[in-house]
């Protein structure tokens, strides 16, 4: 029987949110290489790490890529594309570094059928599936994006409360002290100052430990034309 190398990972905001558990990856892989006839050489665990972190930047992700290079396994085992890379272009790269390995990857859940690309066109559906989830990530950036725009453009709050506002419900209501602050650090900057020597100016007011990334958000965030 060929060998394979199963993966599987979380981050904590599915665990808790989303019910996704590693014991479940663990037995779908499981049946997976039973039925396909493969035999687990191992089965490598990632928990809390986010998917946005390249493969080779995982502590699970190098431990794979490790094993593989010394020929431990000719097969990876994954639950779903997200579940192995950050977006297409990483697993374009890897996918292909596999192939010249002739390394083939199983991927158990795309949409409801398994693909392998040890064969022609499941190299195809892998690269059109990457394509596509892709997009969908790109998507859903721009419509966050929107979303913290009209939010921002008609005062509601959308996350922490920013300095120089009180939070009353879901609406930003102006803090007058602290915009006094904003409105000093705007006529600090026209009159020439650097970050960091308005930054040291400020340090201590409203309680608050200021750097020179502070005062640059304060001084780009549109946020405040409307109110000073």
């Amino acid at each position: 029987m060929e060998k394979a190398l199963a993966y599987v990972r979380v981050s904590t905001e599915e665990q808790v949110e989303e019910g996704v558990s590693l014991a479940a990856q663990e037995a779908r892989l499981r049946a997976y290489c039973t039925a396909a006839g493969l035999a687990l050489a191992g089965v490598i665990r990632e928990e809390g790490v986010s998917g946005k972190v390249p493969l080779a930047g995982r502590p699970g992700g190098a431990e794979l890529l490790a094993r593989l290079e010394w020929g431990e396994a000719g097969h990876v085992v994954a639950l779903k594309l997200d579940r192995l890379f950050r977006d297409a272009e990483d697993c374009l790269h890897q996918t292909k570094v596999w192939d010249k390995a002739e390394v083939g990857l199983h991927l158990v859940d795309l949409g409801g059928q398994s693909l392998n690309t040890k064969s022609a066109m499941g190299r195809l559906f892998l690269t059109m599936a990457a394509a596509f989830a892709e997009l969908e990530r790109n998507l859903t950036s721009e419509r966050t994006v929107q979303a913290l725009a009209h939010k921002k453009a008609n005062g509601a709050a959308y996350g922490p409360t920013p300095f120089g506002f009180r939070r009353e419900g879901d609406r930003l209501l102006p803090h007058p002290g602290e915009l006094d602050t904003v409105r000093q650090i705007h006529e600090w900057h026209k009159a020439g100052w650097s970050l960091r020597q308005i930054a040291g100016k400020l340090n201590g007011r409203n309680g608050k430990r200021w750097y020179a990334s502070t005062v640059r958000y304060v001084l780009r965030n549109n946020l405040y034309t409307e109110v000073i």
